[in-house]
């Protein structure tokens, strides 16, 4: 559990290593939800704390800020939990979770694991949604993703911000990598953000906080640096799909961890248009090279380990 940080009554967060995202637990008087799920491998361990946090109580609604894995990675063992369990997704992505299309939900992609699991309603940008005792504004925040919402209290002035800001930053822009303009759309997130005016941010990993100009200051200069050298960010997201990998994985071989790469098509495309000298064992060598000087892993002959 993070600390209390004055949150409005009924709301706590469940604070996840990176591997998994935040999830925050919202009990009312007549019903219960949950922002966000986690990753799949973590699902047991959601269960746990979101068992605990109800306190006997069934939960009654789960929302998705958005569909990328470590999001909604725990939605189908919740759903199978609770079987009335409504579960809520943004719209953009809403006939692709109906198809189960993994290829275009990205699950493919970037190479991770997110199991089936069905929707009931979609969370309408521009609408309010009663949740526990609260009254939330659901605002688009593209820019991380696509089809990302954030959720906004306004009488605590308390926001959900997912991937769209964090203390130090904000997450890989995922549409940068199909070659996507979304730079601009990060800041416009930013700016919508601003306008809110929250007094309390829940991001989607790290600790919740409470110093919004500051995060909104560091996020503005982590986008400029991005959008005058576009070939850092790329660097950068190569870097957080091996890392996330290892998070998952905890420790691999260099040559288990180069046919992933190969058979990742994000990290195959990134380590192409970025290392073009190199062969792809090469590139991923170079990798985590960087990753073992940021102390973000270690490597023991050809065994890395995550750190």
């Amino acid at each position: 559990m993070a600390a209390d940080f004055n949150l409005p009554q009924g709301v706590s967060v469940l604070e996840r290593g990176w591997l998994s995202s935040n999830n925050v637990l919202i009990s009312g008087s007549n019903s219960t939800a949950l922002i966000d799920s986690g990753y799949c491998t973590h699902s047991a361990q959601t269960l746990l704390l979101v068992e605990a946090g109800l306190q006997g109580r069934d939960l009654d609604v789960l929302l998705n800020t958005h569909l990328h894995s470590d999001h909604c990675g725990g939605n189908a063992d919740l759903q199978a939990r609770y079987p009335q369990l409504q579960t809520l997704i943004p719209p953009g992505e809403a006939p692709l979770v109906k198809d189960w299309d993994e290829a275009a939900l990205s699950y493919q992609a970037t190479g991770q694991n997110c199991p089936r699991f069905r929707f009931d309603a979609t969370l309408q940008p521009g609408t309010e949604l009663p949740l526990g005792d609260w009254l939330w504004q659901v605002h688009a925040a593209p820019g991380h993703d696509t089809h990302s919402v954030i959720l906004f209290e306004p009488v605590s002035r308390l926001l959900v911000s997912a991937d769209a800001l964090w203390e130090r930053g904000f997450g890989v822009v995922f549409p940068e990598l199909d070659g996507d303009d979304a730079f601009d759309a990060v800041g416009q997130t930013l700016d919508l953000i601003e306008s809110l005016q929250p007094t309390l941010v829940i991001p989607g990993h790290g600790a919740p906080f409470t110093d919004v100009e500051a995060a909104l200051v560091r996020a503005r200069q982590r986008l400029e640096g991005f959008t005058s050298h576009p070939a850092r960010h790329l660097q950068h997201a190569a870097k957080v799909l091996l890392k996330f990998k290892l998070l998952e994985w905890q420790s691999v071989s260099l040559p288990a961890l180069q046919a992933w790469a190969v058979a990742t098509p994000y990290v195959h495309r990134l380590i192409a248009s970025q290392y073009p000298a190199h062969t792809p064992a090469q590139a991923v060598d170079a990798l985590v090279q960087d990753l073992v000087r940021a102390g973000a892993a270690t490597l023991q002959g050809d065994q890395l380990h995550n750190a």
